[in-house]
């Protein structure tokens, strides 16, 4: 099976998760009703308030003799807990990190190529694909306990694109040669060889023209470059009426900017949600000197401040919609491996755009193009200071960008 099939398929039966609460409670669901196998992908795994049920369901799927494979980012995850790499091993979760660095790591060439995507499949049948880690809505790392929930999605989904994330998820676990490095539980990763469970098979749909159109789309750094941002361009070139996106950073290149402001000139309305709460000084300054061109072209642009905002999601024309882990930014655009669904369905699409409206009119506020246009000068000094660590990074890494 190719997994270059990004194009949406008719097939699917999707849901719509908001937020960890949601997105935690079909995963354990999911993972409690496992059978054979268990695959996670996730760029964080944290093991504070609901994350340590995700850990708990995988514990217990285990020890029930399913096969459980977790891939962790070595950037964005730590090695667990020492109780929890005692669980893991004596239940024979097998756990491996993605490329794990040192303190000076990320200034060599290739270091910022990081796993992204959040990914999980149950028995073969059943994929989860969004953008939220394995990371509770009211905790962050770096900024303690929240007082709001972040704000993210992802989508359950069964029909055809689950075998596709289900093979790029085995091919990523078959890249792992050694376990040198790859994580303290070293003891617990016994075998590279691909799974040989099967997968628990479902009927077929008895209408699957009735079913949402859908497609998995990866980014990756071999076979599937730009297929994300390919989509989104796609997407925004035929719109007519509306597009939304929802990103969390957002530092488009120059074809994303002036295929959002070709729609905005050509009479389409365009609403950016972007981040309004200081999270990480590159990402947060380094978006803000694309704003002018884009608030001349009329786009409108929204800082949502509730709690951060996480997401990376977008909707056009009320029947095009797309939830995942790649923000329109050059980390995730050149260097990591994402996964996005695109879905190409009336029902899907309506959901999601009522809760984005809804976030941009309760939850955000509009920037003001006079405003912008008038910031003070230490906010210009700022942007452009973090839009040139953005830029010798990438150079670094051998890409250029903006």
């Amino acid at each position: 099976m190719a997994i270059a099939s990004w194009m949406p398929r008719p097939g699917h039966e999707l849901v719509l998760l908001e937020g960890s609460q949601q997105y935690f409670a079909a995963l354990v669901a999911a993972i409690d009703s496992a059978r054979a196998e268990v695959l996670l992908e996730t760029y964080i795994f944290d093991f504070t308030g609901g994350a340590a049920e995700v850990a708990y369901a995988l514990e217990r799927a285990a020890r029930r003799g399913v096969t459980v494979r977790v891939v962790a980012d070595g950037f964005g995850s730590a090695p667990p807990p020492p109780i929890w790499e005692e669980r893991f091993l004596d239940a024979g979760v097998q756990w491996r990190m993605y490329r794990p660095i040192g303190n000076w790591d990320l200034l060599w060439p290739g270091s910022w190529r990081r796993l992204h995507r959040k990914l999980c499949v149950v028995d073969g049948n059943l994929a989860f694909c969004g953008g939220i880690n394995i990371l509770d809505d009211f905790h962050d790392p770096n900024h303690g306990p929240l007082t709001s929930p972040r704000f993210d999605f992802a989508v359950q989904a069964r029909g055809p694109l689950v075998g596709y994330a289900h093979l790029a998820m085995r091919r990523t676990w078959q890249r792992f040669k050694t376990v040198k490095g790859y994580a303290r539980l070293a003891g617990a990763l016994s075998s590279l060889r691909p799974s040989t469970a099967a997968a628990v098979p479902l009927p077929p749909p008895e209408h699957p023209e009735s079913r949402s159109r859908a497609a998995l789309v990866l980014r990756d750094n071999v076979r599937n470059r730009g297929r994300i941002e390919k989509a989104y361009r796609r997407a925004i070139g035929r719109a007519h009426d509306e597009i939304i996106i929802a990103n969390a950073y957002f530092v488009p290149g120059g074809k994303m900017r002036r295929a959002l402001i070709s729609a905005a000139k050509r009479g389409v309305k365009v609403s950016l949600l972007l981040q309004g709460r200081y999270e990480y000084f590159m990402q947060y300054y380094a978006s803000r000197p694309v704003y002018g061109a884009l608030l001349a072209a009329g786009v409108e642009i929204y800082e949502y401040s509730a709690s951060f905002l996480h997401a990376k999601v977008a909707t056009v024309d009320g029947h095009w919609a797309t939830v995942g882990s790649s923000n329109l930014d050059p980390l995730s655009l050149l260097l990591a491996r994402e996964a996005n669904i695109v879905v190409e369905d009336r029902e899907f699409a309506g959901q999601l755009t009522a809760r984005l409206r809804r976030a941009m009119a309760e939850e955000g506020r509009r920037m003001n193009p006079d405003e912008y246009a008038n910031r003070p000068l230490h906010q210009r000094v700022l942007e452009r200071l973090a839009l040139g660590i953005m830029r010798v990074l990438l150079m670094i890494q051998g890409k250029k960008y903006l």
